[in-house]
Formats: structure tokens, sequence, C-alpha cells
């Protein structure tokens, strides 16, 4: 076990870690600056990014190839101050967390490249608020 830490720690969850939580683990480290400590991971990884995730992110100017689809036993074992299910219906019971949210987020992986866009949006605007309520939370405003 890590000692506690100055920074918040923010993971995303969903099943492949391959679009959606990428895309969240990204958006948190893009707006989230060094205070925030993000990852992201899955319950069955698929091994790799989707190559539209990839595409939608670079977009935005973020290299989403710099990422690995890893699963929840590749992550570090602390307590994390919020965990983050991205919609598909994955209980993380093995990690710790202060608290846990569930976004009812669709799997954007078959959307057409528009749809897709809009799950990163929503994905983008869903981490700003996040991140937004744990500054409040911690004093840091």
């Amino acid at each position: 076990m890590t000692a506690p830490s100055s920074s918040t720690r923010v993971l995303f969850v969903c099943i492949e870690n391959a679009n959606r939580s990428q895309m969240a683990q990204a958006f948190a480290r893009l707006h989230g600056g060094p205070t925030v400590e993000a990852h992201s991971a899955g319950s069955n990884p698929s091994g790799q990014i989707n190559a539209k995730a990839v595409e939608a992110m670079r977009e935005l100017g973020y290299d989403l190839n710099t990422h690995e689809s890893k699963s929840l036993a590749d992550i570090p074992d602390v307590e994390y101050d919020v965990v983050v299910s991205m919609g598909c219906g994955d209980a993380c019971p093995s990690v710790r967390a202060v608290r846990r949210e569930d976004w009812n987020i669709p799997d954007p992986k078959e959307f057409s490249p528009e749809r897709f866009r809009e799950v990163r949006d929503l994905i983008e605007a869903k981490v700003k608020d996040l991140l937004a309520g744990l500054r409040i939370q911690r004093g840091a405003v």
C-alpha cells in the first residue's frame, strides 16, 4: 500500500479500457494539471486502444498512443478519491475509493465519427465537472 498523496487520485473503469475510460483519463490529465493523478483500467481489457478514440483525441491535440489498455490488476494499489465506472455496469469491489460514480455513457466503439465525437465531448464535460467538484472538496479553489 502506498502512502497518502497530496494529489487527487481518480480512476476511470470500463470493460475493455479502449475508449471511454481512456478518453476520461486523458481529459483528467489535460484539465486536472499536476495535482490530479488519473488512471484508467478495464475489467476485461482489450489490450489495445481503439483507433477511433486515438483519432478523436488527436483532433484535440492529445496522443492516446501513449496509453495502454490495462486491467484493474495493473493499477496502483491505493485508495482513490473517486472511481468512475463509465456506464458499463462494472463493479470494482477490489478497488478502494472514497467515492464511486457511475456515468451512463454509451460505448462509442461502433459509432460514426460524428457520434463518437459527441461521446468524447460528453466525457470531457463530465470530467471537467468532476474535477471542479473535487477541487471544491479539497479547498483548492
